[in-house]
C-alpha cells in the first residue's frame, strides 16, 4: 500500500512538470506532447487512486479517459495540420 501511495505521489510530480512543459514549450507540438503526457499520466494516476481507495471500477474510468484523451490529441493535431496547410496557401 506504502509503494501505491508513493507511485501516486510521483505521479502527481510527473503530471506537474509535463504541465509546465505545455505552457513553456517552444512549438505547438511540443505543448501537445506535453498535453498528452498529462493526460496519460491522469490516466495512470487515476488508476492508482483507484487501488488505493479500493475501488477498481476507478479503472474503468481510467480507460474511458485513455481514449478521450487519445481522439482529443488526434483531433488537435488534426486541427493543427488543417491550419499549416491553410497558412501555406495564404502565403502563396
Amino acid at each position: 500500500m506504502m509503494s501505491l501511495g508513493i507511485a501516486a505521489v510521483a505521479l502527481l510530480v510527473v503530471m506537474f512538470v509535463a504541465l509546465i512543459r505545455a505552457l513553456s514549450g517552444p512549438k505547438i507540438y511540443d505543448r501537445v506532447l506535453a498535453i498528452n503526457m498529462f493526460g496519460t499520466k491522469t490516466v495512470l494516476f487515476i488508476a492508482v487512486y483507484g487501488f488505493l481507495t479500493e475501488r477498481p471500477d476507478f479503472l474503468d474510468l481510467s480507460i474511458f479517459y485513455a481514449l478521450i484523451n487519445f481522439i482529443g490529441v488526434i483531433a488537435v493535431l488534426k486541427f493543427i495540420e488543417r491550419i499549416e496547410e491553410y497558412d501555406e496557401v495564404e502565403e502563396r
